[in-house]
This record gives C-alpha cells, sequence and structure tokens, in this order.
C-alpha cells in the first residue's frame, strides 16, 4: 500500500482483496463496526468480481453519505423474532442491506437444515444491495435461496402518471454438482436507474420503451428520463406490486400506501425484503439434485445455438466467469469513483491501495 494514490487517465485496477479492505476501512469511518464494514465491503467486491459496478465499489461513496445523513444506521439494535421454526421476522432497525440481508440469509439456511424450508423477512433495511449476494450464499451451503426486495416507488406501473411502484428485484441461485450455481438476479425494471443516469452523462439514446418522462411519456432521451418502465409492462409492474404484499405488507412495514398517502414520514427512504431458503434433502437425495441440476444445465449448453450467438448460457454463468477473470486480473474502478475514495480516504487518514 502507499498513501499516495496512483492516477490514470483510464479505470484503475485493484486486487479484490485490496479493494476489500480499503472499502471496508472507508466505511468503518462512517460508523459502522469493523464487522459490519467488512460485511458490506464483502457485498460490494462480490457485485463487483462479477461485474455488477452498479452495486459494487461505487456504492461506498453513496453507503457514507447515507450514514453521515443518518439514513441509514450505523449501529443497529438488530432483532429476530419468531412464532414457528420455519419463519422468522428480522427487524433491520435500518441497518444497511448488506448486514440485514446477510444475516437474514444465515438465518434462513439455519432454519431451512432444521425444517427442510424456511423464510426470513427482513423489516427496515436501507438499500438491500446486489440481492444475488444472499440467496449464492445460501447456494454456497447447498440449498435453493430464493431473495425478493421492495422499496421506494420509483418506476411507472401501468396505466398510472408519474413513480408508481418500485423496481423490485428478485433473485434465485440453485446449487449445481460441478458447475456454478444457477443465479438469477433479476429487476422488474426495463432498465436500470443507474443506465438512464450513464446515459446522461454519455447522451446516449435509451431503447425504446425503457424509460419515461416525470409524467409517465416514454422517452428515448436520457435528459428527460427519470423513471425506468417495468419490465414487459404490466408483468413487470404487476410483480412489483406482488412483491410489495409479500415483503412490506406481510410484516406489517408498508411501504407503497405509505409512499402515497398524505403522511410525510412515508417518503423516508426504506426497504423491506424476504429471503427464503429451501434444503434440497427435505425432498430427497441432495446428491442426486446437484446431479440432475448439472445434467439439466449441460443439456441446455448442448442445445443448437441460434444463428448470430456466441453460444447458450445460463442464467449467472458469464457473471461467474467474469469473476473467475477479475479474481486474477483485477478490480477495474471508474475514474470519478476512485476520485471519491481517495478523497474520503485522505479526510479520514486512511492509507490508499497500490493499484495494478
Amino acid at each position: 500500500m502507499t498513501d499516495t494514490p496512483t492516477t490514470r487517465p483510464g479505470k484503475v485496477l485493484l486486487p479484490a482483496e485490496d479493494l476489500r479492505t480499503f472499502s471496508a476501512a472507508l466505511l468503518e469511518t462512517g460508523g459502522l463496526s469493523p464487522e459490519h464494514a467488512r460485511t458490506t465491503a464483502d457485498v460490494f467486491v462480490w457485485a463487483a468480481l462479477r461485474g455488477v459496478d452498479s452495486h459494487g465499489i461505487a456504492r461506498v461513496p453513496a453507503y457514507l453519505e447515507l450514514l453521515a445523513k443518518g439514513i441509514a444506521n450505523a449501529r443497529p439494535e438488530i432483532t429476530v423474532e419468531s412464532t414457528t421454526p420455519a419463519a422468522a421476522v428480522l427487524d433491520a432497525d435500518r441497518a444497511p442491506g448488506p448486514v440485514a440481508l446477510t444475516a437474514a440469509a444465515d438465518e434462513a439456511v439455519g432454519r431451512a437444515k432444521e425444517n427442510g424450508v424456511a423464510t426470513v423477512a427482513v423489516r427496515r433495511t436501507v438499500h438491500t444491495g446486489a440481492i444475488g449476494y444472499y440467496v449464492s450464499r445460501i447456494a454456497e451451503q447447498g440449498l435453493i435461496g430464493i431473495g425478493f426486495v421492495s422499496g421506494m416507488p420509483n418506476m411507472g406501473y401501468t396505466g398510472v402518471k408519474g413513480p408508481a411502484v418500485a423496481t423490485s428485484p428478485l433473485a434465485i441461485a440453485v446449487p449445481a454438482a460441478h458447475r456454478d450455481p444457477l443465479l438469477l438476479d433479476m429487476a422488474t425494471a426495463t432498465i436500470a436507474l443507474g443506465r438512464i443516469r450513464q446515459a446522461r452523462a454519455s447522451g446516449t439514446p435509451l431503447p425504446e420503451g425503457a424509460a419515461a418522462t416525470a409524467d409517465g411519456t416514454p422517452t428515448t432521451d436520457p435528459a428527460e428520463a427519470v423513471m425506468p418502465l417495468p419490465l414487459g409492462g404490466a408483468k413487470g409492474s404487476g410483480m412489483s406490486l406482488a412483491f410489495e404484499l409479500i415483503t412490506s405488507v406481510l410484516v406489517g412495514a408498508p411501504i407503497f400506501s405509505a409512499f402515497h398517502s398524505d403522511d410525510p414520514q412515508g417518503r423516508e427512504h426504506r426497504q423491506n425484503a424476504l429471503i427464503v431458503a429451501i434444503d434440497p434433502a427435505a425432498f430427497g437425495d441432495p446428491d442426486a439434485f446437484v446431479a440432475s441440476v448439472d445434467t439439466t444445465l449441460e443439456t441446455l449448453k448442448r442445445l443448437p445455438p441460434a444463428a448470430a450467438t456466441a453460444g447458450v448460457h445460463y442464467p449467472g454463468e458469464r457473471s461467474a466467469a467474469t469473476a473467475a477473470v477479475r479474481a486474477g486480473s483485477g478490480i477495474a474502478v471508474a475514474p470519478k469513483v476512485w476520485q471519491q475514495l481517495t478523497a474520503a480516504a485522505a479526510e479520514a487518514g486512511i492509507t490508499v491501495p497500490d493499484v495494478l
């Protein structure tokens, strides 16, 4: 490590472990405990390794701001309530999402190993982060992981003027015997908010039907776009509303109805989630299950590819390959993000890692 950051005209490359340690140190300056800072950094680095840069290291400055403003609670008192062995509610006390959902995933795994299946709802967290991380954590234990998130309305709803529902994500991870797990990680929006910002910065037109103006009029002009449109129209908006019901409403912490009420507190930033873990051993031989998962995935990959395609891939396969490459060559950090990180480090007196 060096006290003087190396500057380069383009992106900088850093080893994943150095970036994890650096990010955790910065998050500690925001008030997080060493354990919670490391957990949050783990989620960011996982996303960055897999090429999901919108949820990677670029989130460190944003989380420092959430902590500084008190939107995220640096010292949460997380509690777990349960009235049945296979279900629990984790009250996050406004903890950062990576802290709350990692705890929920681990709680779900422990309960599912005893009961075959388990559901853990997360109430009152702040920005859940890359939801694929938590279900992948479950799959690493040989279980199937499923996750749903509900958040603040920032997406259109079919037939409604202006933002109505959230770009609520869904993730499913299924373990395999010898292959990377299947990882389906998707939002209910056609396009991410981050991509709209990127298009605005570069002046690149947006795809048709992906975004809309403040009054809900579809537009391809990134300067006019303020919100994404739902994936598949009524299908995406309907999924988002359903996720609100099975996460927020289920645990008595509604977001949608509060947001659209006259109560100003209804617009205070928060998110809820639902994590499900399923133990294949409860349904039969777990070894036979993962072997059959391999067979299924291999069958898919042997199917004849359509013309002008680069082969057939299952969900999560390419991001896993990206992670393998970046684990060896380093993680690229955009110049603006690197500038923000090094500025925060200089202010806090934190040593900046050497770039590759």
